[in-house]
């Protein structure tokens, strides 16, 4: 149209991001860390302390965390037991189905309580370590941890990759479908974390309880089975006749592709190529 003037890139994008702010489930908009992705990207805060970190601590002593990684890892526990049952208890109640549930996007209690309790999951994604200063989000706390202790050989591309991307995903679904079919990957991913916290709180008590856990493992078969798993349900709701958005579906099918290839490469060299070098 003459006399129009054409929109810049950076008019487009504006345009592009609003609209992403717009669309969102009015319910969860005005909750904490979901209106706008800004606030997550602390992500880069995260990379870029990771680059440093290392070459700080090179020449200084390890740094004994053992007592707050104990607290931080038995919180870490009640708080994924309370979001399974939160997860069962709401979608029972409401006789969500397995293979298909589409977002319920009222104000009834049972549809407000799934979306709080989808908030929560995606919260503890980014829960901060907090002092009279200043908060450190949780991506940072543990490589911070990892850091201090001189542990650098733990911040494998899995580790970042898999809490990097986690936050992200979970502030798409709570800002989009906070329920729904979203509840079974909620549920599956916090039992799991139920097991994996428990894990590393009773081995961060040290040598004399670490000895028994010869279960670590299964705690990686677990994770592995459990995307798995979320893997085959996606891959059924994306062509079953289902009101739940195929762009969701796909974009978590892809993800899950990816971490059952990294769980699969650790496990292989962590569990396999280990024994395998032990018989040689």
């Amino acid at each position: 149209m003459k006399g129009v003037p054409a929109l810049t890139v950076w008019q487009k994008l504006q345009l592009f991001y609003q609209g992403i702010l717009r669309n969102g489930d009015k319910r969860t908009d005005r909750w904490l860390l979901v209106y706008s992705p800004v606030p997550i990207s602390f992500i880069f805060l995260c990379l870029v302390i990771i680059w440093v970190g290392p070459k700080l601590m090179e020449k200084r002593q390890p740094v004994n965390l053992k007592p707050v990684l104990i607290v931080y890892n038995f919180a870490m526990v009640c708080l994924s037991a309370y979001m399974f049952y939160e997860f069962t208890a709401s979608s029972w109640l409401a006789r969500y189905s397995l293979l298909c549930q589409p977002v319920d996007y009222s104000d009834s209690p049972l549809a407000t309580r799934m979306a709080s309790v989808c908030w929560w999951s995606y919260f503890s994604k980014v829960i901060e370590l907090s002092d009279t200063v200043k908060c450190l989000p949780f991506c940072v706390f543990v490589s911070i941890c990892f850091i201090l202790r001189k542990k650098n050989s733990q911040l494998t591309f899995l580790h970042l990759y898999h809490h990097a991307t986690m936050i992200f995903n979970w502030w798409a679904g709570v800002k989009y479908v906070a329920g729904g079919q979203s509840f079974l990957i909620g549920l599956i991913n916090s039992l799991v974390h139920v097991v994996m916290y428990l894990y590393y709180g009773l081995a961060a008590l040290g040598p004399s309880v670490s000895k028994y856990l010869w279960w670590k493992r299964c705690l990686t078969s677990l994770q592995l089975v459990s995307i798995c798993l979320i893997f085959c349900l996606l891959y059924y709701n994306l062509f079953a006749d289902c009101h739940f958005p195929d762009s969701m579906n796909m974009v978590v099918l892809a993800y899950s592709l990816s971490l059952i290839a990294l769980f699969s490469n650790f496990y292989y060299h962590s569990y396999l190529a280990k024994k395998n070098t032990k018989k040689t």
